[in-house]
């Protein structure tokens, strides 16, 4: 049993208090069943593993109604929606604005699934899709065709589409014919509906839905790839997370990806295996596996990809690996973790922390170790560099790691204790690339940055994200002659992004020099260059100053770094620690 029930388990578990919740699925004798008139009552299932994308959605092995989410099932019982997870009273619901046909089908619709025989069952049957599953589906014939009804959200049917069943590519509209014309028509459309705040599918033609629903999933379909590239995106506004399985063909795929760019965040992908034949369908799959279809299609949707604006930490390794092995000369530094004294002087890292320092204080190497640090703990970082360069930041963090030297990484007749402790670097950065994006985009703008910080928190279902900017004098803004204005802009920006978005921020700022071209030696809010807007926006500004000369030929290892708060809306200012150059890895040790 859990120990602490979500809001969604607790809902359903006190709606039905005689189910029996058993590895996060909830079985329960269905209320609805009685309510439709069924034959028989059926079992109600419902999934709860709060870590799967369909947490809460329920459905009845009965078949009495379509499956959905919360929300449709509290409507279904007239529940006061007040006490429903995820309701939300000030949604405004865009409207259809649809005129519907004086005229309906309906009586047709039923006239055609009574002339259903064997023959079109078997037909079915061969792409393992139930007699169960067609008659939810209301699917029928005229004689020669099958007839697929479009349902609209009123209720009632105004168009079918009949299709030929040994050719498929013969069809053509039964209804309203310009009130398809002025429509792009969407199969089983009612279950947008029924998955709000949940999970949904969308394919490509009905009879690759149908096997969908064979698997007891929710989904809609469209009749070609223009339509699915042409969707609506909007109608999808209230959905979690959009399933796109378009056919193995170039323009199927191509269309799911336009909309997928649409849906953003949301939109998973779920790819073809290698080798899939070109246009290859899900009626494909079902018709070829048979049984083993349910197995298969249920591992292709766990290895699906959200349509992600990085690129995969696969790639991401791949390319650093291959860079490394060409890389020559560099030196490259590691830094340490645990910086104790910091973390006591600030309460943790919330809000918008901006250092300065002087140049070649070590302010980069600063953040990198803090972000990475975060990162191997699965906090997720998004590091905006105008600096280093990813490469460079990679191999820094891998040298860190390995309490190596980039001359003894390079060397390709390591000792046997090198080589290991670098093996072993490599696998932890690794594991910790799905928490660390390193985005180089100097074309940045704050609306991208919301895109990012919304799909890293969707994909690593963490409410928290640290971003790092490397730094604020070197963010993108229009006019060189506007560089102030536009560096408060960004302030203002990233305000909003850390009050809306729960954000915090680690940003490098640069120095004014004083008198005689030099710094200050007693750090103060005026040392900040070029805005006088980080008095006002930083939750927390600090500076990193260097007590030693960068002429000074005297040992690497002793160079120390003192870190001063200059300014906090929760602390006292003062000094923070001193901080040595850990030599030669590129990192800082706190000194006790």
């Amino acid at each position: 049993m859990m120990s602490k029930m979500d809001a969604i388990t607790a809902f359903y578990t006190n709606q039905l208090p005689d189910g029996e919740l058993k590895n996060n699925i909830l079985q329960a004798p269905c209320p609805l069943c009685a309510r439709k008139k069924t034959a028989g009552p059926g079992r109600l299932i419902v999934f709860l593993n709060p870590d799967t994308f369909f947490h809460g959605y329920f459905r009845c092995q009965n078949r009495c109604v379509p499956g959905g989410f919360p929300l449709y099932f509290a409507r279904l019982l007239a529940l006061n929606m007040m006490n429903v997870p995820g309701y939300d009273p000030d949604r405004e619901y865009a409207s259809a604005g649809i005129e519907y046909p004086v005229k309906n089908i309906n009586s047709d619709i039923q006239s055609f699934m009574n002339r259903m025989t064997e023959e079109q069952y078997d037909h079915f049957s061969r792409m393992e899709i139930s007699r169960e599953v067609l008659q939810e589906m209301k699917i029928g014939y005229n004689g020669r065709y099958l007839v697929y009804p479009y349902i609209e959200d009123d209720g009632n049917c105004y168009n079918a589409r009949c299709i030929h069943p040994d050719r498929p590519e013969d069809s053509f509209w039964f209804g309203d014919e310009e009130f398809v014309a002025e429509r792009n028509m969407v199969y089983n459309m009612n279950d947008i509906e029924r998955c709000e705040n949940g999970t949904l599918f969308v394919v490509e033609n009905e009879d690759n839905l149908l096997t969908i629903k064979q698997l007891g999933l929710p989904g809609i379909a469209v009749t070609s790839p223009a339509n699915l590239e042409r969707l609506d995106a909007a109608a999808l506004n209230w959905l979690t997370t959009v399933f796109l399985w378009a056919n193995n063909s170039n323009e199927s795929q191509s269309a799911a990806r336009s909309l997928a760019t649409r849906l953003g965040f949301k939109a998973r992908l779920i790819r073809w295996p290698e080798h899939t034949e070109k246009n290859y369908s899900l009626v494909g799959l079902s018709t070829d596996l048979g049984k083993e279809f349910q197995q298969t299609a249920f591992r292709l949707i766990k290895e699906s990809r959200a349509f992600s604006p990085f690129a995969s930490p696969e790639k991401e390794f791949l390319q650093f690996r291959d860079r490394l092995q060409n890389e020559s000369g560099d030196a490259y530094r590691t830094m340490q973790s645990g910086f104790t004294r910091l973390d006591q002087a600030l309460g943790g890292i919330h809000g918008i922390n901006i250092v300065g320092g002087t140049p070649k204080a070590g302010k980069s190497c600063f953040f990198i170790q803090i972000a990475t640090e975060m990162a191997r703990r699965r906090i997720p970082v998004i590091y905006y560099d105008f600096e280093n360069g990813r490469q460079k930041i990679y191999q820094r963090t891998l040298c860190r790691l390995s309490r190596l030297s980039a001359e003894q990484i390079k060397n390709s007749s390591m000792d046997q204790d090198h080589a290991g402790r670098l093996q072993k670097a490599k696998d932890e950065l690794r594991a910790l690339l799905p928490w660390f994006k390193v985005v180089t985009d100097r074309k940045l703008t704050p609306d991208i940055m919301r895109r990012h910080i919304d799909f890293f928190r969707h994909e690593t279902k963490n409410h928290y994200t640290m971003v790092v900017i490397d730094s604020l004098h070197k963010l993108p803004f229009q006019n060189l002659s506007e560089r102030r204005t536009g560096i408060d802009a960004w302030l203002r920006q990233l305000e909003a992004i850390r009050d809306e978005l729960n954000v915090s921020f680690l940003v490098i700022s640069e120095l004014s020099r004083g008198k005689d071209d030099q710094y200050d030696a007693q750090p103060h809010m005026g040392s900040f260059k070029g805005t006088g807007d980080i008095e006002y926006s930083a939750d927390n500004a600090m500076i990193l100053l260097s007590d030693w000369n960068s002429f000074d030929s005297g040992p690497m290892d002793e160079r120390t770094n003192s870190l001063w708060l200059v300014a906090s809306r929760e602390q006292s200012p003062g000094k923070i620690g001193d901080y040595r150059l850990d030599y030669p890895y590129w990192g800082f040790e706190e000194k006790r």
